[in-house]
């Protein structure tokens, strides 16, 4: 029996239309096969980037369409939406660029060499694609986290088909961004095929487990990922599984940056935990400010700044009940104290705020680990601490994050000091380090890095960036090949253009 896949309204709850129903086991070998089928097809790089540029285009084309829908499935707000679906059409694009330059391709030669001991063989080695890739879509990133986002645009800039499973939130948004994706393949004379969206839970874990899938990349909960990833870990030919889990973004802000200026960061954090109504996987779950006068006039700052926040509405109800959870959780541990009171604003609204502990609670395991874990939704803990050591006690117990961030004094700023310490401490937890601003707000740009220690992500990849093409990618080597054998990225008259190190030497 066909189960029926609702778009709802998270503003009312009310189902707006049925969009597909969920795939079946047979469904999800046929797409599959199919992608793995039209493979050879994405081969030539040029083909490729103009796939890429035209998946943009048609997006924009199909842009006021998409953006209803997906402000009606997502109540992420027309001005929000705008700005993800330009991010996006704009990653598209420098993905066609990173193939178009081809620097991408790792291409390393090294002639034969029989004066070295041992004598050395003629070695050429470049990356070549893995093969289909399975995309998970994430909740709070209906374009640029989803059908058409960075992991499938990076996946199809490395020649690897895409069958991407559709979050349940926005499943009209997906198929819409879906037909963009596939008429661009039609339009450049590609097989419909190299992109592909299923929908349902079952979907997603016969997608993982399929033998022609060769990679998978995921945005979501620990608890989802780490099932999926396990699922790719069993399978009788592992796959690489790239998800990103988690992350508290812990924020460390020394006594002399709350002396110097209190209220302005006192205002920067309500503007970053509340943005978005708190729905990002960067938002700073967990600040440690200092004891005395300046953290007391930081805390004032935050509480009139998120007084000010209006309530907002959550993707979707199964998430608004584990934010009013969680908080409340939070909320009633012993020496917990909550400024401003986050939890229920009403139907099928919640209301910001946070909640206030001493630092030395959270020291030892016990009772407060709650507050040690990420709470998706609009509220951090702001863990007050007394001395140096009770700091980095917290900061010993945090797991690997996507970011940690520090507010630092213009004297500590200077290269030997206390600024330098503490940037040495976070480095190991998170993968972008932040100083002086918010973690909310991921560039794309070819030195991002989007990841960082488990949970955060299960390897150490990006999802954001130029590098995150590489996720899809194996290298191989040719040792003494026949020149008339070699493929044309590897020959030495580099009839491509491609950049590369030839003995030891770059050559543009």
């Amino acid at each position: 029996m066909a189960v029926p896949v609702w778009s709802v309204d998270p503003r009312t709850g009310k189902q707006r239309e049925q969009v597909a129903v969920e795939a079946t086991a047979e469904e999800i070998d046929a797409v599959v096969r199919a992608a793995a089928a039209a493979a050879p097809a994405l081969a030539d790089r040029i083909v490729r980037a103009r796939l890429l540029r035209t998946a943009a285009d048609f997006l924009e084309e199909a842009g006021p369409r998409i953006l209803e829908a997906a402000d009606a499935e997502t109540a992420l707000g027309p001005g929000r939406l705008t700005g993800e679906l330009g991010r996006t059409t704009y990653q598209l694009r420098a993905f066609a660029d990173i193939v178009d330059e081809g620097a991408f391709l790792d291409v390393i030669i090294d002639h034969a060499d029989p004066s070295l001991a041992p004598p050395r063989p003629d070695l050429r080695r470049y990356k070549i694609p893995l093969g289909v890739v399975a995309v998970y879509s994430a909740s709070n990133f209906p374009l640029a986290f989803s059908v058409p986002g960075g992991d499938t645009a990076s996946a199809l800039a490395a020649g690897c088909p895409v069958v991407v499973k559709a979050h349940p939130d926005h499943p009209a948004t997906s198929e819409l961004c879906a037909d963009a994706l596939r008429r661009a393949a039609v339009a450049v004379g590609l097989p419909v095929d190299v992109v592909a969206v299923v929908h349902g839970f079952e979907a997603g874990v016969e997608l993982v487990k399929h033998p022609l899938v060769s990679a998978a990349g995921f945005t979501g909960s620990v608890r989802g990922g780490r099932a999926l990833f396990d699922a790719a870990a069993a399978r009788p030919v592992p796959i690489p599984f790239h998800g990103e889990l988690g992350s508290l973004n812990p924020v460390v802000i020394t006594e002399a940056a709350a002396e110097e200026r209190a209220e302005q960061i006192g205002a920067g954090l309500a503007g970053s935990l509340t943005l978005g109504v708190g729905q990002f996987c960067v938002k700073p779950g967990l600040v440690l400010a200092p004891e005395g006068e300046a953290g007391d006039r930081l805390l004032k700052s935050l509480t009139g700044a998120v007084s000010d926040a209006p309530a907002g509405t959550l993707l979707d109800a199964r998430m608004r009940d584990n934010f009013i959870a969680g908080v409340r959780e939070r909320a009633e541990l012993p020496g917990v104290q909550a400024p401003v009171e986050p939890g229920d604003g009403g139907e099928h609204l919640v209301r910001p705020g946070f909640v206030s502990v001493p630092a030395a609670r959270l020291t030892e395991p016990g009772d407060y680990d709650a507050l040690l874990e990420e709470c998706f939704g609009p509220v951090t803990v702001v863990a007050r601490y007394a001395t140096p050591g009770e700091l980095e006690a917290v900061l010993g117990r945090l797991p690997g994050n996507l970011t940690a961030t520090a507010h630092i004094s213009e004297a500590e700023a200077s290269g030997d000091g206390p600024g330098a310490d503490l940037l040495a401490r976070l480095t190991p937890l998170a993968g972008r380090v932040v100083v002086n601003g918010w973690p909310t707000g991921v560039a794309v740009a070819p030195a991002m890095h989007h990841g960082g220690p488990y949970p955060a992500t299960t390897s150490t990849s990006t999802s954001v960036g130029g590098t995150a093409i590489e996720r899809w990618l194996r290298p191989v080597v040719y040792q003494d090949a026949p020149a008339a054998l070699l493929p044309t990225e590897l020959r030495d008259d580099n009839p491509l253009g491609l950049p590369r190190r030839v003995d030891g030497h770059r050559e543009a």
